[in-house]
């Protein structure tokens, strides 16, 4: 199996107005680098895109990575570049990238124009940027992708922040990454999630589990399923005491901490998501916590019930 480490480079329109939600970021530039099941570099991919949606270079855009709308009107479009992208990508392959956003947007741009997606379902990859946290960095802080190449003492031999020089950097630090509990922590892109209950994503990754749901039409009904409140310890599958109920600090999350009398405090955190047809679905995840963290939790549980007490108090 070969690994696509890749890069994009996109645009938007400069006003809200304008910006067409089906395509709100327009790809201009794919790079990429192709490495072996050894993580030896074999090839590479660079190309710039016509753009067809917007005609004007945002000027934050045209500001990192030095590009002007002028440069990209005589390229070949989006369509003919990306059935390039996917032969030269082969058949047996798995995607790297430094972050989660950019295989996203890619299948956002290929379901724009029509491409098949692929996978039927969340697609597995590896986010070199958490990969890189969770091998050299103690605090797990998701750092930028020069920070893990000067930690690394890689040779910077060419200019960031295009396509293909991220990409090239990016395999670089990823073929750094040996460690074979590092490399057990491959994540998913939910840019199609799971479209039924026998086809949702559960997988145990040693510290952690996670749980990919179906599709739901309400934030409320999906937060009400059985399975995916339930916070049971995920090590022993056994009933646990719960210290909170799983509540929302901000709207976008569910919180919850509970206490197995086996394997100690576990936090249970449920981020919501919202697919481009407006259904919900969650990501679920359960992990063991020490009792600092799981009493912050509950302190802040406690706050919010506090606080909702007494806005009930002064209406």
């Amino acid at each position: 199996m070969n690994y696509i480490v890749f890069d994009l480079e996109w645009n938007q329109s400069s006003t809200v107005s304008g910006t067409n939600p089906a395509i709100p970021f327009e790809i201009i530039e794919i790079g990429a680098v192709k490495l072996n099941d050894q993580k030896v570099m074999i090839d590479e991919f660079s190309a710039l895109i016509k753009p067809q949606v917007y005609k004007t270079m945002h000027y934050m855009t045209g500001k990192l990575v030095h590009l002007k709308m002028a440069e990209l009107k005589h390229e070949h479009p989006f369509e003919e570049v990306m059935e390039n992208f996917l032969e030269w990508c082969g058949e047996d392959y798995c995607f790297v990238t430094w972050g989660p956003l950019d295989l996203n947007e890619l299948q956002r741009n290929m379901t724009f124009y029509g491409f098949k997606p692929f996978m039927d379902g969340p697609l597995p990859f590896y986010d070199a940027q958490k990969l890189f946290a969770l091998e050299y960095d103690e605090e797990k802080e998701r750092r930028a992708l020069e920070t893990a190449v000067d930690f690394l003492k890689i040779e910077k031999d060419i200019p960031f922040h295009r396509a293909f020089s991220d990409a090239y950097y990016t395999a670089k630090v990823f073929s750094l990454i040996n460690k074979e509990e590092t490399l057990i922590h491959y994540s998913y892109d939910n840019f199609i999630p799971p479209k039924d209950k026998q086809h949702e994503v559960r997988k145990f990754f040693g510290d952690y589990d996670k749980y990919i749901t179906r599709t739901f039409s309400s934030k409320e009904a999906m937060i009400s399923d059985k399975e995916i409140k339930n916070t049971s310890c995920y090590l022993c599958d056994k009933n646990s005491k719960k210290l909170t109920k799983l509540f929302s600090p901000t709207g976008k999350y569910f919180i919850g901490v509970s206490f197995c009398e086996e394997h100690g405090y576990i936090k249970t955190k449920i981020r919501v998501r919202k697919t481009d047809s407006g259904r919900y679905f969650a990501v679920k995840t359960r992990k063991r916590i020490d009792e600092e963290e799981a009493q912050n939790i509950v302190a802040r549980f406690n706050k919010m019930k506090e606080d909702k007490h007494l806005k009930k108090l002064r209406k």
